[in-house]
């Protein structure tokens, strides 16, 4: 979509409507109106349903698989599409919308589902996680999970609360309540409540969306830690992986934002990506070893962060991805050809952290610190283990950190 400011030139062909539940008779005069003067109508079975349309000549269900050329074709004519509650929420408003101009549409929002659910159970939205897991995995629920935690899930269809059900149950939270919610603002709603572990409705039917107390057996009632270092074992790693409190203090040296992107260069496991993900960022892991790339994948569906963790199956001399990033990792194989192509491909601002294990990367940091600068750290660990009868400390291999702002 483009950022070019608003003219009058532009004629706002498209009418983006949200309609409830309470259907047509609860929309607003302004809704009504831009309904009427298309001359075609778009959404699904069900909203052409709500809007007394299904059986006009100007209606159109959406296309299967889901598409907006149909409509894009239609450029300059009244064109209407109907949504669920606010087109801009989960809905297909964002998805037309960035094809087209500022101007060429108007949106009609009617209260989203989230808020029908928030004035049903007297929460606040604004401190409610609101979730579309109806197109998501139900692991995108993982980040957010702990005792005492809620949230509003919308789902798939009348079958999909058990299967959340269950899933919660596998995970520790099988105590959490569900309140299932059907149709919600209509004839049709009903509101029923059962707890993870014990649920027994068979008759759900869709739209569905279920308002989530969260309630957790020990030890996974505790969620995960917002801090950096989450527990290796949480991670499914060949050994190959930053262990947590090198990890705690690498994470810190990339400084992750919200909407960031960090290219993760040798990732192994992928933790540092993953973690890096769970702190509001994205994250493209290049990793050469294909069981590797195929980890990393898992842990990142594992921690509900798919969907912000790209795997590209490659050596790091070779390819590169393409979108420039706000952070650089290097975990290993680092040497002067890359550093030396990484320095000049990449902008100003960008952050670099490599990690050295071994005397020849520790050579090649140190080389680096001396040209350019930026901070260099070595850290060295210990653990206590077994000593006879007694304690000692077993010390890890030093780590030498190079971490610096281009």
């Amino acid at each position: 979509m483009s950022d070019l400011p608003i003219h009058d030139s532009v004629f706002p062909w498209l009418a983006v409507i949200g309609i409830g539940e309470d259907r047509l008779e609860a929309l607003p005069p302004a809704s009504r109106a831009a309904l009427d003067e298309a001359e075609a109508v778009f959404g699904a079975p069900r909203h052409l349903a709500l809007a007394g349309l299904e059986h006009s000549p100007k209606a159109h269900c959406w296309p299967v698989p889901f598409s907006v050329e149909p409509i894009l074709a239609l450029r300059g004519r009244k064109v209407a599409v109907l949504a669920s509650g606010d087109p801009f929420w989960y809905g297909a408003g964002a998805s037309l919308c960035v094809h087209l101009a500022p101007g060429e549409w108007r949106a009609y929002p009617a209260p989203s589902t989230f808020s029908w659910v928030a004035a049903r159970m007297g929460w606040r939205l604004e401190e409610t996680p609101c979730l579309g897991l109806h197109a998501a995995p139900f692991e995108r629920l993982v980040p957010l999970l702990h005792h005492g935690g809620r949230a509003i899930c919308l789902l798939r269809d009348g079958k999909a609360p058990e299967e959340l059900a269950h899933w919660l149950d596998r995970h520790g939270f099988g105590p959490s309540t569900l309140h299932v919610m059907e149709a919600l603002g209509g004839p049709r709603e009903r509101i029923r409540t059962v707890q993870a572990d014990r649920f027994d409705l068979t008759d759900v039917q869709s739209p569905v969306v279920v308002a989530l107390s969260m309630a957790g057996n020990e030890p996974e009632a505790a969620g995960l830690p917002r801090g950096f270092g989450l527990p290796d074992a949480l991670f499914d790693h060949d050994g190959q992986i930053t262990k947590r409190p090198m990890r705690a203090l690498t994470l810190s040296a990339l400084a992750p934002r919200r909407g960031e992107l960090l290219w993760d260069l040798g990732a192994g496991s992928g933790s540092i990506s993953v973690e890096w993900c769970l702190a509001g960022g994205v994250a493209c892991a290049v990793e050469r070893a294909p069981e590797r790339c195929v980890r990393i994948r898992a842990n990142a569906t594992r921690f509900g962060v798919e969907h912000r963790l790209s795997v590209v199956q490659a050596d790091t001399a070779a390819s590169l991805p393409e979108t420039r990033p706000s952070a650089i990792f290097i975990g290993g194989g680092a040497n002067e050809a890359l550093m030396t192509r990484l320095w000049e491909l990449v902008p100003e601002g960008t952050r670099f952290v490599v990690n050295a294990v071994t005397l020849e990367t520790e050579t090649l940091v140190a080389t680096w610190h001396a040209r350019v600068g930026g901070s260099l750290l070595r850290i060295e660990l210990a653990d206590s283990q077994p000593l006879g009868r007694m304690r000692g400390w077993s010390p890890a291999r030093p780590v030498v950190q190079w971490s610096i702002i281009r």
